[in-house]
């Protein structure tokens, strides 16, 4: 038996006033998303498990909750993820569209498990999609925008991590070639910064571990490693993309980071906040895998509402205090002016009982004392 209140573990309750700030810090990055022409879509909590597995190259059944639906008697999935149901919206629903189409969301994800610094199994996720176009310009504007995402929430002192996933197999299939069979354990060493590990695969891969650190010194030790030029398209769109963010925004690179990029292809990124321990999200670009197995070319975002609260400034809360009997005019006239107000429905009501910080006075807000 299971005692009242308790929740499973991996979820919570959102109470005031943070639940209230999850919501605005969503609609913030919602609407930085909108001003670039991202339109909102909003896909069902569940899914057939075969759709949601076939429509991004990698997969999107990673850390998902799956069950038979009784009226279909089909494999359902409960979406650990939004990127794979957008996905699917922009080739069947939306196919006919003009190409790129550019799409956000925002809605809740169910994962199997979590990790010891992520531990919620329920979160918040909201993001945005550019469908179609595989170009540095498409990166760069999907990274600009969860930039402006993560400052209209009012996330300050934000980094980007960027790596590139397919690096390996772009220099095994070109000037460093490695036996199939040794390419993803390769992946798993480079990943894991076994040095051991790489040289008893392949040495040559060893100067990747190095090339790893701020942006600027990371990009040229890449540049000296790729003598062949295979990565050079690569390393000029990363240098583009950079070069359009703003100032103040930290970044580094590691080339060989794989965990939660398995479905990148050529640009993935992390974005973090100073202070925040945990990555607000992460984006990069993939491909999308129509019906016909046709392949399509895709970037995007994805953050997480919990995390951007915690990177953002003190939640404020301002309520202003309507005495019993304050004319309902006067209250709605504040309301007009910004104030959250809170109505007094009996004489004895008070605005500490409310958890006002101001009440009404006069005609205008009064802060309270102390």
């Amino acid at each position: 038996m299971t005692r009242s209140g308790l929740l499973p573990e991996g979820f919570h309750d959102r109470l005031p006033p943070f639940a209230d700030a999850v919501g605005v810090a969503e609609q913030r990055v919602l609407e930085a998303a909108r001003v670039h022409g991202y339109e909102r879509v909003d896909p069902p909590l569940v899914e057939f498990a075969e759709g949601l597995a076939t429509r991004l190259k990698a997969g999107g059944l990673r850390d998902a909750v799956r069950f038979v639906d009784p009226i279909s008697q089909t494999t359902m999935a409960v979406r650990p993820d939004l990127t794979a149901q957008v996905a699917r919206i922009a080739v069947t629903r939306m196919g006919h569209h003009p190409r790129p189409v550019r799409l956000s969301y925002a809605g809740s994800v169910l994962l199997l498990r979590a990790s010891p610094l992520a531990p919620q199994r329920e979160r918040r996720q909201v993001g945005a999609e550019l469908i179609g176009l595989d170009s540095v310009a498409a990166a760069r504007e999907v990274v600009g925008v969860a930039v402006e995402g993560l400052g209209a929430a009012g996330v300050t002192g934000v980094s980007i991590d960027f790596t590139l996933p397919d690096l390996v197999d772009t220099l095994a299939a070109g000037p460093l070639p490695v036996a199939a069979e040794q390419i993803a354990p390769l992946r798993e060493r480079l990943d894991a910064k076994d040095a051991g590990g790489v040289a008893a695969i392949a040495p040559a891969y060893l100067p990747l571990i190095a090339a790893a650190g701020p942006f600027a010194r990371a990009l040229e030790q890449l540049r000296a490693f790729d003598r062949d030029g295979a990565l050079a398209s690569r390393l000029d769109g990363l240098a583009a993309i950079a070069e359009a963010l703003p100032d103040g925004v930290t970044l580094t690179l590691d080339p060989t980071e794989r965990h939660g990029f398995e479905y990148q292809t050529w640009l993935g990124f992390s974005l973090f906040a100073r202070g925040v321990m945990r990555e607000l999200g992460r984006g990069g670009t993939y491909m999308i895998v129509h019906g016909d197995g046709a392949e399509e070319a895709a970037a995007g975002f994805s953050l997480y509402a919990d995390a951007i609260v915690g990177g953002a400034a003190a939640i404020e809360r301002r309520r202003l205090f309507l005495p019993f009997g304050t004319p309902v005019e006067a209250g709605a006239r504040m309301r007009a002016q910004g104030w959250v107000t809170v109505a007094a429905l009996e004489a004895g009501d008070t605005p500490e009982a409310q958890l006002c910080t101001h009440f009404y006075a006069d005609g205008e807000a009064r802060a309270l004392a102390g």
